[in-house]
């Protein structure tokens, strides 16, 4: 009878620690589809800033209309982007296209008065900020979740339950250049 319930006790214990690893599998998961939530919440915070903020600068500088045309470009690619990667590669470019329209305000300063325009770029420039606190907590969940499927005994149920691995944001290497403002 005691081997039995020894048998009985292994078992149990066994599927509560497969259930435990399993569970902390899956939260880790949603914890990366939600910071990525968070990231897209961001993104489209940022995209539905664009416009006005173009229109703004069209009316001061109206010559500088290859910058526009490439924000509004980055702008309209980071909108129809549909997988994480897409929109990660498009705000990677928008975020380079914004850097420039930024260095070619400078150059007027009538624009950099203007208070809508202030009012606009201040908003933006709060909406970065929190684009790029999301991209840090989504890194964080994606390393969480990466070591979780790869460590023992992690990884030898990831591949029976069919854990992939994920990628992290990584900004691209245009957005990390100093844009180059010529006149």
């Amino acid at each position: 009878m005691i081997p039995l319930i020894i048998g009985i006790v292994v078992v149990v214990a066994l599927v509560i620690v497969i259930a435990g690893i399993y569970n902390n599998m899956v939260t880790l998961r949603n914890r990366i589809d939600n910071a990525w939530q968070n990231i897209d919440t961001q993104l489209q915070r940022r995209n539905d800033l664009i416009p006005n903020l173009v229109e703004t600068v069209k009316g001061y500088a109206a010559h500088e209309k290859s910058t526009l045309d490439a924000v509004i470009s980055a702008r309209n690619s980071a909108v129809s982007a549909r997988t994480p990667e897409q929109k990660m590669e498009a705000d990677n470019v928008l975020t380079g296209a914004l850097r420039q329209l930024f260095a070619v305000a400078e150059a007027y300063p009538d624009l950099k008065a203007n208070a809508n325009f202030s009012q606009l770029q201040g908003t933006l420039e709060d909406t970065e900020n929190k684009i790029s606190y999301s991209r840090q907590s989504y890194n964080d969940c994606v390393l969480n979740y990466n070591n979780a499927i790869q460590t023992f005994p992690g990884n030898i149920f990831a591949g029976i339950f069919q854990f992939k691995e994920r990628s992290g944001f990584e900004a691209a290497e245009a957005a990390r250049s100093v844009p180059q403002v010529r006149f």
